[in-house]
């Protein structure tokens, strides 16, 4: 049986994840700034089989605006380069038949505001996410509650920790939001 610390836990964990994904998917965003996370999940079309660019290959960054991919198969790096050209990056890599190097270009004020919008839309999926899990986590102690497990008060007092923990986790992505934001709108 299930109890409402069982059903808390759970949906803080969830919640948890929630962010971390959050912060995944922001760091994935151009900033005109180089880094690492902006192409280690493009997809290479690796003998026949979609891989992520980072278990292929080694990325770093020699200057603020370069990237530097250095595919461990010499043998891979044409379908590397066709990966970066296929994402949706906007990035162009040139190939010098040993590594790709990427420099990022800067951003124009408008690309900047779509990025804007963009990392609110990603923050604006993460609230709805943790939602979500609270909609659900509030469905169950209900249940324990219709069910005379959980007495009224028990329910109260849980309903109301599962709102603190929902407020925690967005003010989270809120400022994962913030600081995001900052970074692309800086110049």
């Amino acid at each position: 049986m299930t109890s409402q610390q069982d059903i808390l836990a759970v949906a803080e964990a969830k919640m948890r994840k929630s962010v971390e994904a959050l912060g995944r998917d922001l760091s994935s965003l151009r900033t005109g700034r180089a880094s690492p996370a902006l192409v280690e999940n493009i997809p290479v079309d690796y003998y026949g089989t979609s891989t992520p660019l980072i278990q292929m290959a080694s990325i770093s960054v020699p200057e603020a605006r370069v990237l530097m991919i250095q595919p461990w198969d010499k043998q891979a790096l044409r379908e590397v380069e066709r990966g970066i050209l296929k994402s949706d990056l906007g990035l162009v890599p040139n190939n010098d038949g040993t590594v790709i190097r990427i420099t990022i270009p800067t951003l124009t004020e408008e690309r900047r505001q779509d990025l804007a919008r963009m990392v609110g839309r990603k923050a604006e999926e993460g609230h709805v996410s943790a939602r979500n899990i609270r909609r659900d986590a509030l469905e169950r102690l209900r249940a324990l509650e219709k069910d005379k497990t959980l007495s009224k008060d028990e329910a109260r007092r849980a309903l109301e920790q599962l709102q603190q923990v929902t407020n925690a986790h967005i003010l989270e992505m809120d400022s994962l939001r913030t600081e995001k934001e900052a970074e692309v709108m800086g110049v």
